[in-house]
């Protein structure tokens, strides 16, 4: 069977971080996911509002870097609960678990929770363009080697 859910969407309130009884890091948040059409009329594009639960190691990391409005990927799998409310009424609660969350927007545009400085990877960079030079290092430490024709291997 395959059950992947891969979204991206802004996350509606700040994650809080929470224990289980048994010391277990967990999280829950949601994230708001625009659809991919707009109305025809020019109107706003729909939000679906989906469910997302972190554990452990991945509920620390959503909870420390991650912050209301950021742009955020999950990836995970789709699970359903089913539980009483208050009132005694039988509920199906349709929730996403993430594997990974992952920044998806630029570092200028998200910080994070704390004041401590994080490395996130530099940025992405167009390829030079035609007839463009660039220096790549070094070059005196390579040295030519004679070949006579056959593959070493």
């Amino acid at each position: 069977m395959l059950n992947r859910a891969i979204l991206m969407g802004r996350l509606v309130a700040d994650p809080e971080l929470k224990q289980t009884p048994n010391g277990i890091s967990v999280t829950s948040f949601r994230l708001a996911v625009e659809r991919n059409y707009a109305p025809k009329d020019g109107g706003q594009r729909t939000a679906d509002f989906i469910d997302i639960v972190a554990w452990r190691q991945t509920a620390e990391f959503v909870c420390r870097y991650f912050q209301k409005g950021q742009l955020v990927a999950v990836e995970g799998s789709i699970q359903t609960r089913a539980y009483e409310d208050k009132n005694g009424n039988k509920r199906t609660a349709v929730e996403v678990v993430a594997d990974q969350v992952y920044f998806a927007e630029s570092k200028k545009s998200s910080s994070p929770r704390t004041n401590e400085a994080v490395d996130f990877p530099p940025p992405f960079e167009e390829p030079a363009q035609k007839g463009t030079s660039f220096s790549i290092g070094n070059l005196e430490d390579f040295e030519e080697i004679d070949s006579d024709g056959d593959l070493p291997f």
